[in-house]
């Protein structure tokens, strides 16, 4: 085919330029600043109020939804600025608020399922949490990869992050210690160790009891009951705790509900579906199962996705039950789609 024929035909993907675009673009961070005007502290304020619309993105629509978006607005708008001159005060407010984006990033990656790409997100943002001084920030990004590390069958490591961004904490952040605790059970549950994962709920709804939203940073927000008690449910379920796992996952849900937050919802109606399934009531375990297929299906998250996989394969032991081939049927038109 004529070369310029089939270039013109070609349809244009932009996502195939953003790994290369973002390498580049973070290598070039340690040298020395270009010329033009200094950074000025409205500029980080500018930065800083566009956080909480894509966070608001994230939670309410789901990682798929926004992260080009984001990716585009921080190679274009924010990358630049610590590349340009600034005063040292300048210089950290500028890097914490990279990094809290930089976070972001990487954290809708994870949610969409981009994981080689968010990992290399989130230790940019440490990178850039660091050099802002911001510890409670930086345990935060810990938290962020302690999950993802979990998440990928890696339990050892996801206990490693969360505890070392636990000890890091110094109890500067309740919020973020409650998660750090939160996902510390998570990673015991995974590894099978029982009487740690109890321990490591109950811390994180001790410290959960000193939150107070008013003094928690913005990107501590998401960090509520909804979200909390959906960890501890999916904890105590994996540990075979059922009756715990479905009072935590009902609080989630309830929250999740009065927040219009469908990902959250998701989730936590999968573990409470896990729950039915454990006592061995498949009838009540396909009702929540429809509620999350419902809520998945609102939302661009690969996670939510990954909760209707993993409850088809939790009914698998009930064989070829009506009610498990209707599920079934019915998750797979949603990972189709």
């Amino acid at each position: 085919m004529d070369r310029r024929r089939f270039l013109a035909a070609a349809p244009f993907a932009a996502v195939a330029a953003t790994g290369p675009s973002r390498d580049w673009l973070l290598a070039t961070l340690d040298q020395a600043p270009e010329p033009g005007p200094r950074v000025r502290l409205e500029d980080v304020t500018a930065v800083k109020n566009m956080f909480g619309e894509f966070q608001k993105i994230d939670i309410f629509q789901g990682g798929g939804s926004g992260r080009l978006v984001l990716a585009a607005y921080m190679n274009v708008h924010v990358y630049p600025l610590l590349r340009r001159p600034q005063d040292d005060g300048v210089r950290q407010a500028l890097c914490e608020a990279a990094a809290e984006q930089t976070y972001l990033l990487g954290w809708m990656a994870y949610d969409n399922g981009e994981h080689g790409t968010a990992q290399r997100y989130l230790i940019q943002a440490l990178r850039l949490a660091q050099e802002s001084a911001n510890v409670p920030l930086g345990a935060h990004v810990l938290a962020g990869m302690a999950d993802q590390a979990t998440l990928l069958e890696h339990p050892e490591e996801g206990l490693k992050l969360a505890q070392a961004g636990r000890h890091g904490l110094r109890g500067s952040s309740a919020a973020a210690l409650a998660d750090l605790w939160a996902l510390e059970g998570r990673a015991h549950a995974a590894m099978g160790d029982k009487t740690s994962a109890i321990r490591a709920v109950a811390q994180s709804e001790e410290a959960a009891e000193q939150i107070h939203q008013d003094s928690e940073p913005e990107w501590a927000l998401f960090i509520d009951p909804a979200y909390l008690h959906g960890e501890h449910a999916m904890t105590l379920r994996d540990i075979g705790d059922h009756a715990g796992a479905a009072e935590h996952a009902k609080r989630s849900i309830d929250h999740a509900r009065r927040q219009n937050r469908a990902r959250r919802g998701a989730l936590s109606q999968a573990a409470l579906a896990g729950t039915h399934l454990q006592r061995g009531d498949l009838e009540q375990a396909h009702a929540a199962g429809l509620r999350t297929l419902s809520l998945a299906g609102k939302v661009m998250s690969s996670r939510a996705v990954d909760a209707v996989a993993d409850l088809r394969k939790r009914m698998e032991p009930f064989g070829r039950h009506p009610l498990v081939a209707d599920y079934t049927e019915r998750a797979r038109n949603l990972t189709a789609a």
